[in-house]
This record gives C-alpha cells, structure tokens and sequence, in this order.
C-alpha cells in the first residue's frame, strides 16, 4: 500500500506555488509601501521640508557671493545634491527601521515563518525603499520645477539614478537592520557610515575643488556616482561620465544586495 502519511508530510514543506511566491512578495512589498504611507507626514512630507530648508539656508547664506560652479547657479548645482541625499536616507530609513523595529518588538516571525525565500524577502524590503526613495524625489523635483525652474534635462537618466540610490542605500538598510539588535546600534550605523557616504560626496562642492587626496576619496564613494549622475539627468553637468557612474553604482547595489540576501537566506540574527 502506499503511504500516504509520508507523501503527506513531504508535500507540507513543498513550494507549491512555483518558483517565486508572487503572492507574498506583492504581501510583503504591499506591507512596507503602506507602512510608510499611512504616516506620510513623517516619511514623504518631513523629508521635502528638510529639503527646502537646505536649498533656503544655503542660499540665504552665500548663495549670493557664490558664483557659478561649473558653468551653472549654484542652488541649480546644489540642487541634486540635495535631492539624492534626501533619497537615500529615507530608502535606508525604510529598510532598516522596518527590520529593526521587527526584531526589538519581537514579530520579525512574521515575516520569517511564511514561504518566502531570503531573495523574496530581500525585494519585498527594497520595493518599499526604492518606492519611498522615488516618492520624496518626485516631490522636491516638483518643488524645484517650481520655485527654481529646474526642468531635467535627461529624465530618464535622473530616475534611473533615483531607482539606483534607493536600491544600494535600501540594500545596506537591510544589511544594518540585520546586524543591528537595538536602536542605538541603528543610530551609530547611521551617523558613522550614512551620513558621512551622503555628506562627503558631492553634495555641496564640485570634487573638482579638492585636493587629489580628497578627491580620490570621494570617487571611491559610491555615493557621489549617484549624486553626480542625478546631476546630469537634472541639469545635464556632471563631474564624471554618467555612464561610469551607472555601472559603478549598479555593481555596489548588486554587491550590497549580494549580501543582505545572503544574510537573510541564512537567518543571521534573525534565527535563533
């Protein structure tokens, strides 16, 4: 006779669903846009704001006295710069707050027990960063066209960069939520690794400017690839080829979500 109690229990671990679990990834894609939709005071409203107060110091400060920097105003120079840095810091905002708060309040079950493998996790995670990132962009690119008649001069190339810099940025977002077992290890993650990549990249001053030391620094930053080739889909000048930076900074988000997914298929920190 056949056992069928055997055939049972081997069909109950069985992915019969076929190779991707589409319909818990939508699940956990759907899971992080909402969460940081239903307060979007916080997370899509708080970040322009920061924006705009950046654009208004700086300019009340010494845009005035400051001439053009490489051929254009500098608020249009500066503008990108702004712009990227706000992205990436809410796509790593997202990912890692999602994972940590998961792990403190202690359901990140939730997410581990349904049949989602690490890569399906790993892109419900990135969906809710890149959508985050793009958010924000579209609205200080608005802003901008606006009260500053910034038009992007190459829009696909600027959101192919936007898309870019929510990808790397979520996918170290992951890698520091994993790594990360309280709130204060989150915060020196932040202020010691992201803040420094978003500040020492371009933001405010052409790497032209620098001395060869710093200026070799900075181009070993993958953040400054985004910010400079943001900078070309926006206004069209940019310090470096858009076309290198492209690929750098696809092989640094392949290399960071390379990781993360790593960490997750192995339930490091997440597993008893």
């Amino acid at each position: 006779m056949p056992d069928f109690h055997a055939g049972y229990q081997s069909a109950l671990g069985a992915r019969r669903f076929g190779r991707v679990n589409w319909l818990g990834l939508q699940t956990l894609a759907g899971r992080e846009i909402t969460r940081f939709l239903v307060v979007w005071t916080q997370t899509l409203l708080a970040p322009l704001v920061t924006a705009a107060l950046f654009l208004m110091i700086f300019n009340l400060a010494i845009g005035p006295q400051r001439g053009d920097v490489m051929g254009v105003p500098f608020l249009h120079f500066l503008a990108p710069g702004i712009m990227m840095m706000t992205v990436i810091q809410n796509a790593f905002a997202n990912a890692s707050s999602s994972i940590v708060i998961s792990k403190v309040q202690g359901n990140i079950v939730d997410t581990l027990m349904p049949p989602l493998s690490g890569l399906e996790i790993l892109l419900g995670y990135l969906a809710g960063a890149v959508v985050r990132g793009v958010l924000v962009a579209c609205g200080i690119a608005l802003g901008l066209a606006i009260f500053l008649q910034i038009i992007p001069q190459h829009p696909l190339v600027a959101l192919g960069f936007v898309v870019l810099g929510g990808v790397l940025l979520g996918g170290l977002g992951v890698v520091a939520g994993v790594f990360a077992e309280k709130f204060d290890q989150m915060a020196a993650i932040t202020n010691f690794i992201v803040t420094p990549l978003a500040f020492l990249s371009g933001t405010f001053y052409s790497v032209e400017a620098l001395p060869p030391f710093l200026r070799l620094l900075s181009q070993l930053n993958p953040v400054f690839y985004l910010i400079d080739g943001l900078r070309y889909g926006m206004i069209g000048t940019s310090d470096g080829s858009p076309l290198t930076g492209l690929l750098i900074c696809a092989a640094a988000s392949f290399g960071v979500c390379l990781l993360a997914w790593a960490m997750l298929r192995s339930g490091y920190r997440l597993k008893a």
